[in-house]
């Protein structure tokens, strides 16, 4: 029976993982990053893994890395925050820096070209899957889901009519809305305490 790898192996080669065969940038990265940390490794609950992509997505730089960053950490401290994120990291760095000095026209090859044309449609399908799974495992509670309900009809709205609408925005507003009905809640509660 074969020996499994120390930890700080796995956190630097999974993620290596990750950043290898996934195209597409961050939104893509989640679904597999999902799958590897969540489903296959058990290092992150599926709750923690949502918490997780809010907290990566609300942080400045690239949500996969962010995500890489904390579940090393969180794994294997400071080393395995180190490694999991150049894990991730280190593919594309690689393969953008050969291209880079021995492909001056790389998209004018008809065959890189055609590639890139399937890829797009694999990262709008992979983006889609990260998306229905976080709708999916959502709290059954009506505000979440009122809130996403209007983030997707702004949003397609937004591209309906051609105005371009930050996702930042967005967040921010989602993010304004829940804390007010949270104070909200705190407020009506503490007003029925001091009442009894």
């Amino acid at each position: 029976m074969r020996k499994p790898l120390p930890m700080l192996s796995q956190l630097f080669f999974s993620f290596m993982k990750v950043g290898l065969v996934t195209f597409g940038g961050g939104y893509a990265m989640i679904s597999v990053i999902t799958d590897i940390c969540v489903e296959k490794k058990r290092w992150l609950t599926q709750d923690e893994m949502m918490d997780l992509t809010v907290v990566a997505e609300s942080t400045p730089g690239p949500i996969a890395i962010n995500c890489a960053t904390y579940v090393g950490y969180k794994m294997a401290g400071m080393t395995g925050a180190v490694l999991a994120t150049l894990g991730i990291v280190l593919p594309s760095f690689v393969i953008l820096y050969l291209i880079s000095m021995f492909l001056e026209h790389f998209l004018e090859y008809q065959v890189i070209a055609a590639a890139c044309r399937g890829i797009k449609v694999g990262v709008s399908l992979l983006i889609l899957d990260a998306g229905s799974t976080m709708l999916k495992k959502m709290k059954k509670k009506p505000q979440p889901r009122i809130i996403a309900g209007c983030a997707f009809v702004i949003m397609l709205l937004g591209n309906l009519f051609s105005l371009r609408i930050s996702s930042v925005v967005l967040m921010l507003a989602a993010g304004i809305i829940s804390l007010s009905v949270f104070a909200a809640k705190g407020a009506s509660a503490q007003r029925g305490g001091a009442g009894q």
